[in-house]
């Protein structure tokens, strides 16, 4: 089965060959491109410097590691439909777009909660930390966090059914919670069941890692002033991806549930900051606000620009 990935597809071949659309694919390549450099440098540097193998760090590069993933399940299908005078994709692809989609999503809050765990063991129970936080402990948090999201979207996915479907339009740029809507009769079952998701993957983590900064910052509130500092530091970048990631996924989940009717701009605009701005913002926060990775992101920067150099000196 295919079926169109634009609202309104004919209407769309209109405008798929003028040089505007050229554009704006030349615009979209170049930021899939700084997606995937950027959290690829993240991951880069986690891997080699040995000062970086701790939990917190290894739970960044799990985040870089899903924007990559994320970018090139997505970004490659939307490239090809910036030149293709119709939109289309198959069933099982769209599927499976879905299932990373929000599999990823899920991974990533939790992946913010268990850095918010590391963070209040590192600060608050300091001598206990080395015994908490071992890499059995780091391990099993990583696999919980990639495998119970995926488990639960799985789950979602087989309710979904797909076996009649009704239209084979989608109202998008790419697989979200929109293809559920294709099928003929709306499930009971599958509403209840992803109300049931959503709150385990996106509210109850929200919820753990607002409480654990809070009694982190109640805690050090009564300590130094360099405590107070380290936990500013540590702490604000992950409130900061947080913020910014949950209010994209309000919007995804307003969408879905209150079906409102937003124009097709709104939906093109807020569908791009789900593909661009949250896998661009990551690597950003993380390379300038967490010192120790900022650190070696210049030294990088540094041996690159001080080896192109040599390299002309010796032409010339």
């Amino acid at each position: 089965a295919s079926f169109s990935e634009w609202t309104g597809g004919a209407k769309l071949e209109q405008f798929c060959l003028t040089d505007k659309w050229y554009v704006y694919f030349f615009i979209l390549f170049m930021v899939y491109v700084l997606i995937m450099c950027c959290n690829s440098i993240i991951v880069y540097l986690i891997l080699i410097h040995k000062n970086l193998h701790e939990p917190m760090y290894v739970f960044i590069a799990a985040l870089s590691f899903n924007s990559v993933l994320f970018s090139t399940v997505i970004y490659p299908k939307l490239l090809t439909d910036f030149l293709s005078v119709k939109q289309i994709i198959s069933l099982p692809a769209c599927i499976f777009q879905h299932f990373i989609y929000y599999s990823l999503a899920a991974s990533d809050f939790l992946l913010l909660a268990a850095m918010a765990f590391d963070r209040y063991v590192s600060i608050c129970k300091p001598l206990q930390y080395p015994t908490i936080m071992r890499k059995s402990t780091v391990t099993i948090l990583l696999l919980l966090c990639w495998l119970f999201p995926a488990a639960q979207v799985a789950g979602a996915v087989v309710l979904g059914g797909f076996k009649k479907l009704c239209t084979f339009v989608l109202t998008g740029i790419f697989c979200n919670h929109a293809v559920l809507k294709l099928n003929c009769v709306p499930s009971a079952e599958r509403a209840i069941y992803g109300v049931f998701v959503s709150i385990n993957s996106t509210v109850i983590p929200v919820l753990f890692v607002l409480f654990t900064y809070a009694k982190i910052f109640m805690i050090t509130s009564k300590r130094g002033r360099e405590v107070r500092k380290k936990a500013a530091e540590t702490c604000l970048p992950h409130l900061m991806v947080l913020f910014s990631f949950s209010c994209l996924v309000t919007y995804d989940v307003v969408m879905a549930r209150l079906e409102t009717n937003f124009s097709k701009t709104v939906r093109l605009v807020m569908s791009l900051q789900m593909v661009l701005y949250n896998p661009l913002f990551n690597p950003i926060i993380y390379g300038l606000k967490m010192k120790e990775i900022s650190k070696h992101l210049k030294n990088l920067f540094c041996h690159i620009t001080l080896r192109g150099n040599i390299h002309i000196y010796i032409r010339q």
